[in-house]
């Protein structure tokens, strides 16, 4: 079931706490690092369509791997030049760090997994070779 968000759509904190299935403290959070800014009745804080996107793009990015200055910084080109080129390049070479990154973590893990069998091997064989000498 998909909701249709107007862009006149307002929320509260636990309403999007709800939908991303966060805590109202993260919310708060991202707020104090100024990538949402919610408008304010008195206490109570009035979220946006805007502040909604930015919050999904904000975990989108952590699930990504991407720090929160990364986002911060995608947003500030979004907001300096909405025809978002620059934007769209940065995202890219920040994506092909990523994957970089990931390649060279998937690298270092076969490495240590190769190792690991080594050892295990040696183990089992050492093993073997004192069961063998006890029966004897």
């Amino acid at each position: 079931m998909s909701t249709i968000h107007s862009p006149q759509s307002t929320y509260s904190i636990s309403d999007l706490s709800k939908e991303f299935d966060i805590t109202t403290r993260s919310i708060r959070f991202y707020e104090d690092q100024g990538l949402i800014k919610p408008k304010r009745r008195g206490q109570t804080r009035i979220y946006s369509l805007k502040d909604r996107v930015r919050l999904k793009l904000i975990l989108r990015g952590k699930r990504l791997g991407f720090s929160l200055a990364e986002t911060r910084r995608l947003f500030e080109l979004y907001d300096a030049d909405k025809s978002s080129s620059t934007q769209l390049n940065t995202m890219l070479d920040l994506v092909n760090e990523k994957k970089s990154a990931l390649q060279q973590q998937m690298d270092d893990i076969k490495v240590v997994l190769m190792e690991l069998n080594s050892a295990e091997q040696q183990c089992k064989a050492a093993l073997e070779d004192n069961n063998s000498k006890k029966v004897k």
